[in-house]
């Protein structure tokens, strides 16, 4: 057989037909079809859809490191059907306590922290967001959890096409800008042959293996407490980072209070700040004060774009740390606020400012079981490969979280010791009268918000069942009066909009709009569930 494909499996010349996929006794969708198939082994071993986030979530950091790793943080919306409650979980981490503005500054070469490096690198929550899940809601051990991924890290696996796609668009990006000895590892781990995989090609991350047998074992304690904090304290003094013990030792997730916004019947949830989560419910809470007649629609579209710029602009001004925010959080979801800033709206594009609202910010999964659990779940080392740093001999690639963090002292999210930054990550959830509807999300940085509403909006508004609600083509905004939209977008809507002032492109790359996945909760139990066309999805279901 010969060594390489006749053909290029990311060459998609005509449009596909998916349906959504229906079970009933438990349905887990990711991004790749080997983390999915871990989820549902989780099941079922007599796992719930909690231990099944679990085991999709360390899978993933095996299975698609292009886009989360071990050192990365994650989020979680978790429905527990015997209760009738959702739960919130932030386990985004914190910066060092060591990294103040002024230490920063001295770090950096200009106004801006950087991408790369040891210096946006915050405590990973990770690890801890397994632990607490499986600790409160899992019936699994860690180590059963964990095993599929540690079997695909120390057997292998083959690359799929689009993760063979973002690791050669990773390994041409690092090749030319990382040159530092502090990268080293991450080239040793990632590109062992000097080049990024090709598809069908089989990978094995036999650190990655190692690192999660004793994250398992100890329930995440190696990591914060144990002989994995010291591997990352050597490294983080031998490079110049700014770690101490006590950062990760006092480190501890968040369980919190979901957000919600009631949007035309439904309830739609998110996690509250530092997360943007709040950005797409401000988006909505703008948009629920117009009604929709038809989706593809220049009208539609310039209310849609003028809404989602007007909540950035807040969400950008005023999200960080909650507790270094200038107001609640929950004032800027007042539905007199919303209708304010739609009143905002007229037929032209704007550039839209910062309101004041009145007194009184990565790789997606979801899961569900036969006893009516779910799970909405996100995990990112935020760009691709994140920071750049791979611990030495774990195989921990650890995020560049702080990379958002501002240098200007005025600025809400400017940098602050064991301070948690603005934070792109966001799972969703869909509720309607108090009963749980289903997990959904798209995965992309700033596009998250965006692809909510879009999703939200395709479901409730358009009547689109999961999979067309994905399948949809989209929109995100860049900057400005900006905006880029998908192959297949309307010649003639495009030029209305253009018309009203907006800066149209149509782009080809699909991983610029996001990755999303939902599952649909009908009456009689029936899961639904759609996965994303743009990717190397996957739903394993029974």
């Amino acid at each position: 057989m010969p060594d390489t494909l006749p053909f290029d499996p990311t060459f998609l010349p005509y449009p596909s037909v998916r349906y959504p996929i229906c079970a009933s006794r438990g349905m887990v969708n990711a991004s790749s079809p080997q983390a999915a198939a871990a989820g549902l082994e989780a099941l079922r071993r007599g796992g719930n859809a909690v231990d099944a986030a679990v085991a999709l979530a360390a899978a993933l950091t095996v299975v698609e490191p292009t886009a989360n790793g071990i050192g990365g943080d994650a989020f979680a919306l978790v429905w527990i059907e015997k209760e009738k409650k959702l739960y919130g979980l932030n386990a985004s981490g914190w910066a060092p306590e060591r990294l103040t503005l002024e230490a920063a500054r001295k770090a950096v070469a200009g106004d801006k922290m950087p991408t790369h490096g040891w210096l946006p690198v915050m405590v990973p929550g990770a690890p801890a967001a397994w632990a607490a899940l499986s600790g409160r809601f899992g019936r699994l051990s860690m180590e059963k959890a964990l095993a599929p991924a540690i079997g695909y890290a120390r057997e292998g696996y083959p690359v799929s096409p689009c993760l063979a796609q973002m690791w050669k668009r990773a390994a041409d990006r690092f090749q030319t800008s990382l040159k530092d000895e502090a990268y080293a590892e991450w080239f040793r781990t990632f590109l062992p042959e000097g080049k990024a995989p090709e598809c069908g090609e089989m990978v094995r991350l036999r650190n990655h293996a190692n690192t999660l047998e004793e994250i398992a074992a100890t329930r995440a304690e190696t990591f914060y407490r144990g002989g994995l904090t010291d591997k990352i304290l050597a490294d983080s003094q031998a490079f110049g980072g700014f770690f101490t013990q006590g950062d990760f030792a006092q480190y501890q997730p968040e369980w919190v209070e979901p957000a919600t916004l009631l949007y035309k019947g439904y309830t739609v949830c998110e996690i509250p700040p530092n997360g943007q989560g709040i950005v797409a419910l401000m988006a909505l809470n703008i948009l629920k004060n117009f009604e929709f007649e038809e989706k593809e629609s220049a009208l539609t579209f310039h209310r849609q774009w003028e809404a989602m710029k007007l909540a950035f602009a807040d969400g950008k001004h005023y999200i960080t740390d909650q507790k270094d925010m200038v107001l609640p959080w929950e004032r800027l979801l007042d539905p007199a606020y919303g209708a304010a800033r739609a009143a905002e709206i007229n037929d032209l594009a704007a550039l839209p400012s910062p309101g004041q609202p009145i007194g009184s910010g990565t790789v997606y999964l979801c899961t569900a079981d036969g006893e009516g659990n779910m799970v909405s779940y996100i995990q990112s080392n935020y760009m691709g490969f994140g920071s750049g740093i791979v611990v030495r001999g774990t195989g921990i690639a650890l995020q560049n979280r702080g990379h958002d963090f501002s240098l200007n002292a005025q600025d809400a999210n400017c940098i602050a010791p064991r301070k948690k930054s603005y934070h792109t990550i966001i799972p969703g959830f869909l509720m309607k009268e108090g009963e749980a509807v289903g997990p959904f999300g798209v995965m992309g940085g700033y596009m998250q918000p965006q692809g909510h509403v879009q999703v939200v909006m395709n479901l409730v508004d358009f009547g689109l069942n999961p999979q067309q609600a994905l399948d949809a083509p989209r929109w995100q905004w860049m900057k400005e009066r900006e905006f880029a939209v998908e192959a297949g977008f309307s010649p003639a809507i495009l030029k209305q909009l253009q018309k009203k002032g907006h800066r149209v492109s149509i782009s080809a790359d699909s991983p610029l709009f996001g990755r999303g996945q939902i599952i649909w909760k009908m009456a009689n139990g029936t899961l639904m569930g759609a996965t994303e066309g743009r990717t190397d999805s996957s739903i394993a279901c029974y």
